[in-house]
C-alpha cells in the first residue's frame, strides 16, 4: 500500500507543473497534439507500468510527458504555420 501510496505522490507531483506549461500554447496543432500525446503515452505508460506492477503510476507519468511533448510539437508546427503573431 506504501508503495502505491508513493507512485500516487510521485505522479501528481509530475502532473501539477505539466499543467501550467501545456497551457502556454493553445494553436489548433498544439490542442491536438496535447490531446494525442497524452492519449497515446497513457496507453504506452500503463503497458510499460503494468510490467513493473505499476499500471496507474505508470499511465500517469506517459500522459503527462506525451501530454507535454504533443503541446510542444503541435505548438512548433502552429509557429512554423503563422497561427501566432511575433
Amino acid at each position: 500500500m506504501k508503495n502505491k501510496f508513493l507512485v500516487l505522490a510521485a505522479s501528481l507531483s509530475l502532473l501539477a507543473p505539466s499543467l501550467t506549461m501545456v497551457s502556454c500554447t493553445a494553436g489548433p496543432n498544439a490542442q491536438a497534439g496535447t490531446a494525442t500525446g497524452a492519449i497515446g503515452g497513457g496507453l504506452l505508460g500503463g503497458i510499460i507500468g503494468h510490467q513493473s506492477g505499476h499500471t496507474a503510476g505508470g499511465a500517469a507519468i506517459g500522459a503527462v510527458s506525451g501530454g507535454f511533448l504533443g503541446n510542444v510539437i503541435g505548438g512548433s508546427y502552429d509557429r512554423d504555420y503563422g497561427y501566432y503573431e511575433e
